[in-house]
């Protein structure tokens, strides 16, 4: 029976147009098939057409845009923390343990943060709006390849590819922010920006649970592919093309960020498994040195370095790189133990379990957007501080209170107290981060940002597993290995229960601890000059003056 067809015309920002044909045909799963890699052709030669050097004019609707964007950057935060809550479904279905499981997150952290500094640059010479809509593609397409692993390595190949797409988006987000939004909106606009990063890093679990238990666990990564396509339409639609400034690229500069972050990382996610061998320690160590000879290199090239050690020269830049850099540490680490406990002692399911991030979500949707209203008009030491002081304290009560006897209400209280903290915490710290910044160097700066907030959930993620590893052969009766208590998804016996939950409150200190660094490094911020709260334009032409108030410091 033949379709019918329809024309649908869309239209971006500088004005082009271009068609997507729509064939409806029922019962047709494979013509639907078509039609979707038609769509995708269609919109794959759309973004080749504009050319990279143009000028447009910056959008008067920069909340519509907000939006849109905020769709792409939702989802891919998401990401980051929906593995947690089928970790023990994942390791039964693909025959692994603990360490496995760990590198399905570890590989998406590591290739997020580690492309950052170049993704940031190349939304600055090739426009952000097209780099974005290349990395939501990206990150797509991972996603269906995740959801069709058969095999733990295919899916830690497929999630490395995910991070890469994820790495293209989330510079562009706080690039366009700065770009389209005048200084005294960029408060309220970060605002959003932070409501969106906190809500999402807590609904990924609570979403994850769903699926998981309705689904399967395959469902977490097919969820993306419409979200996907949504968001691909309304950044084509919605998302202005703003002007582009050239850049070079520090090719060695990137080989040793990357080679020195992996072998940091592997050695400390390895180390337990390898009982802390020579070779890991001279990994880590060799790691370490790697990134040493990286930032030597970035202080020696005159032309552009993959990391403009200058934007250091900010006082507020560098330190709220260091109070981000321990919430992602914080955030990452913690939903390793508490999904464990909560599924393997508690006994409860992964929704259930993911139910008890609820308070956390609702919290800080409510109080994000109220920061972000005052956050122009106050201290940011006094939101900053207080906000990871709260998380410090929570997570040392989570620490204390996972044990098998405590009552389901005595790990909420904590949870929530986490919420209130997070809602202080994104948006404040980013504004801060990003407010000195020259626009030519927007894109940069989110990188190197986002970088630290990545560099900081990898660590979480790969300490705190190994850690777990450390406590738990310590923990457990005599006699009875950790792939006793990792390898099933049912409760845990009652014999294993109070070693487990002792192993798993241990490794929550180590967060804890981290954060309480993030208070006293961000005690040092300086409040914002006056001048630039009032109003002074930070978005000038290059070489133009700078306002008062905004030279480096």
């Amino acid at each position: 029976m033949p379709g019918t067809s329809r024309l649908t015309r869309y239209t971006d920002w500088s004005g082009r147009s271009w068609t997507v044909s729509v064939e409806r045909k029922r019962g047709s799963p494979r013509f639907f098939l078509l039609q979707t890699l038609s769509f995708y052709r269609k919109y794959l030669s759309h973004m080749t057409t504009e050319s990279p050097g143009a000028q447009r004019t910056v959008t008067t609707r920069p909340w519509v845009a907000l939006m849109a964007l905020c769709v792409g950057f939702f989802m891919i935060l998401v990401d980051m923390t929906i593995v947690a809550v089928a970790q023990p479904q994942i390791m039964e279905s693909l025959g692994t343990d603990v360490n496995g499981v760990v590198w399905v997150t570890s590989a998406y952290l590591l290739t997020y943060a580690v492309p950052l500094l170049v993704t940031g640059r190349l939304g600055d010479k090739f426009g952000p709006k097209r780099v974005y809509q290349a990395g939501l593609l990206v990150f797509t397409l991972a996603s269906l390849w995740c959801g069709l692993s058969g095999s733990i390595g295919e899916l830690i190949a497929a999630r490395a590819l995910q991070g890469l797409g994820a790495s293209l988006i989330t510079p562009q987000t706080m690039a366009l922010i700065t770009r389209i939004f005048p200084p005294e909106k960029r408060g309220t606009a970060m605002g959003v920006w932070g409501t969106v990063a906190g809500v999402a890093t807590l609904v990924g679990p609570l979403l994850g649970g769903v699926l998981t238990d309705g689904l399967g666990w395959e469902w977490i990564f097919f969820v993306n592919l419409p979200v996907g396509a949504i968001g691909l339409v309304l950044a084509a639609t919605l998302v202005p093309t703003v002007d582009t400034h050239d850049h070079r690229f520090d090719l060695l500069g990137v080989v040793l960020s990357a080679v020195g972050m992996f072998a940091l990382i592997f050695g400390i996610q390895e180390g337990e498994k390898n009982d802390w061998a020579w070779w890991i320690w001279t990994l880590i160590a060799g790691g370490i040195v790697v990134l040493g000879v990286f930032v030597y290199w970035q202080s020696r090239i005159r032309t552009e370095p993959l990391l403009p050690l200058g934007l250091f020269r900010d006082r507020n830049f560098t330190l709220s790189n260091l109070g981000i850099a321990s919430m992602g540490f914080a955030v990452s680490g913690l939903m390793i133990p508490i999904m464990f406990f909560l599924q393997l002692v508690g006994g409860m399911s992964p929704t259930q379990s993911a139910g008890m991030m609820v308070p956390q979500a609702v919290i800080t949707g409510v109080l994000a957007p109220v920061v972000g209203r005052i956050l122009d008009r106050v201290d940011p030491r006094v939101i900053i501080c207080t906000g990871l002081a709260l998380a410090a304290i929570s997570m040392g009560w989570l620490g204390l209170a996972v044990r098998p006897a405590t009552p389901v209400w005595v790990i909420l209280i904590p949870m929530a107290l986490m919420g209130v903290a997070s809602a202080g915490i994104w948006a404040p710290l980013a504004a801060t981060a990003t407010r000195n910044l020259p626009w030519h160097q927007a894109g940069a700066g989110a990188g190197v940002y986002n970088t630290t907030r990545l560099i900081g959930s990898v660590l979480g993620s790969a300490m705190v597993g190994a850690l777990i590893q450390t406590r738990l052969a310590a923990e457990l009766p005599t006699g009875v290995g950790t792939e006793s208590a990792q390898g099933t998804v049912e409760r845990l016996p009652e014999f294993l229960r109070d070693g487990f939950s002792t192993a798993m409150g241990q490794s929550i200190y180590l967060p804890a601890a981290v954060l309480v660094l993030g208070v006293v490094v961000t005690s040092f911020l300086q409040r914002p000059a006056s001048a630039y709260r009032d109003g002074a334009s930070a978005v000038a032409p290059e070489g133009a003056p700078e306002p008062a108030g905004e030279k480096s410091r």
